[in-house]
């Protein structure tokens, strides 16, 4: 709001001794003030080059305002900001801050492209486009961390999990779903860690019809992932971790098929299966009975289902769980595996999973990685793809916070403490300067990550 009036502004007369006044008239202000990290991130990964270079332009060149590489940047750094939909764009059109991450005089250059331009965009990208995009992401991180770690982890897993993405309109293969009783898709998104770092960053993420079984597209998945990870660690012993939906004949013979690899895959329970855990499900219920505490005993045996080409390994986790005012339950569990641990250490690695599921939620509430709302499902899945892209730079930056208060911190914290500042922007002929508050409580932070990303202190 550029002139002061009285419909322009808010008055709170009686709230303190004195008026206060509200008016939105600071020109060249933003409130994504730190988000320039984001540029920063991505010049240290080359993510947003390598993903717009997938993509063919087929415009006229004379009516261009907008470059794909452009196009790109400015969705990927509005979902990381919390921006998840292109109708923001009209929001955002003049934003300092955002014209700056794209390489724009923050006062004087372009406005962004529009909600229009950005949806056309979105449409316009075809399943070929879109296979290269996500061969490229997968690039960009598993390079990311060959030079991290100089060529040399001992061991690398890979965790593969669907999840439900609900939908509420009338989107192509959003399909019902009895299993989470709702029209969805299912996409399934892979993770990868390399020894015993606990993050497990994001590589994949593929968009799938509502009525998709877990296996559909899990070993193209790993042959190229896999092919992917010997070229950039050579020596490397790589594990894989997946759940029930994935053990199914195609897969395990896969897995087996692999050299110097290790798989856990979970088991639904069956009649045989209870039969074999039989003689441990009693010994934990005497213990339980004994202690009068949740127990766990551990074992072993051999299975193959009827369509299996051979038995093999299953632990079996016998578990009774007992809760304060509630009869005793029998929770056995069952994981098959090529691993020749002992079956305790097998199903502890296996639990390990389980800290993908927070990765998930990051990317369900943190970015919102479900907004499939385009009619088509290829502009659906690229949605995907530019909001795995967001992702990966978040924890690019969460990786380079390791010495602060944001290490650990969650996508949407790391967004409020890190992007969230007021800022207002001047340009002179030799700089850019962005005055931040003073009382900005997370400034250290910032200013400690700003330099890991290669900011000169002054």
């Amino acid at each position: 709001m550029k002139n002061s009036t009285t419909t322009e502004c808010l008055l709170f007369p009686d709230l303190f001794d004195k008026p206060v006044v509200a008016k939105f008239d600071q020109e060249h202000a933003s409130s994504d003030g730190g988000a320039l990290l984001l540029k920063a991130a991505d010049r240290r990964l080359g993510l947003i080059e390598a993903l717009s270079g997938c993509l063919p332009d087929g415009r006229q060149e004379g009516k261009l305002t907008h470059s794909l590489t452009d196009l790109v940047a400015q969705r990927a750094y509005g979902i990381a900001c919390g921006y998840a939909d292109c109708n923001d764009a009209a929001r955002l059109a003049d934003d300092p801050i955002h014209k700056a991450l794209l390489g724009r005089d923050p006062i004087n250059g372009d406005a962004l492209a529009s909600q229009s331009t950005l949806s056309r965009f979105e449409n316009g990208v075809g399943p070929k486009d879109l296979f290269r995009l996500g061969e490229a992401l997968a690039d960009v991180v598993i390079q990311r961390h060959r030079k991290r770690l100089r060529g040399k982890a001992n061991r690398i897993t890979i965790d593969l999990d669907p999840t439900d993405d609900p939908t509420h309109g009338q989107q192509q293969l959003a399909l019902f779903n009895g299993y989470y009783d709702s029209w969805c898709y299912l996409p399934i998104l892979g993770f990868i860690s390399f020894n015993d770092e606990v993050e497990q960053y994001l590589f994949t993420a593929v968009l799938r019809a509502g009525n998709a079984p877990a296996k559909l597209g899990a070993v193209g998945i790993l042959r190229r992932v896999i092919d992917r990870l010997r070229d950039a660690f050579p020596a490397v012993r790589i594990q894989v971790r997946l759940d029930g939906g994935f053990a199914c004949r195609e897969v395990l013979d896969f897995l087996d098929e692999q050299s110097q690899l290790g798989y856990i895959v979970a088991v639904a329970k069956n009649s045989v299966l209870e039969r074999q855990a039989k003689s441990l499900m009693g010994y934990a219920r005497r213990r339980s009975r004994k202690s009068k505490k949740t127990e766990h005993v551990f074992g072993h045996c051999w299975y193959a289902a009827k369509k299996w080409s051979h038995e093999r390994r299953v632990v079996i986790k016998a578990e009774v769980v007992r809760l304060e005012d509630r009869e005793p339950k029998d929770n056995p569990r069952f994981v098959i595996t090529n691993l020749r641990a002992t079956p305790r250490a097998v199903y502890k690695r296996y639990r390990q999973r389980g800290d993908v599921e927070n990765r998930i939620k990051e990317l369900h509430h943190g970015l919102q990685i479900d907004r499939t709302s385009c009619s088509r499902f290829w502009a659906n899945q690229f949605r995907v793809l530019l909001t795995a892209a967001a992702y990966v730079l978040m924890q690019e930056l969460r990786l380079r916070a390791r010495r602060t208060g944001c290490a650990r911190a969650q996508v949407s914290t790391l967004r409020e403490r890190l992007f969230k500042i007021g800022a207002w922007v001047e340009v002179s002929v030799r700089r850019v300067v962005l005055h931040l508050p003073a009382s900005f409580p997370f400034k250290h932070d910032w200013a400690r990550l700003a330099v890991a990303l290669g900011a000169r202190a002054g």
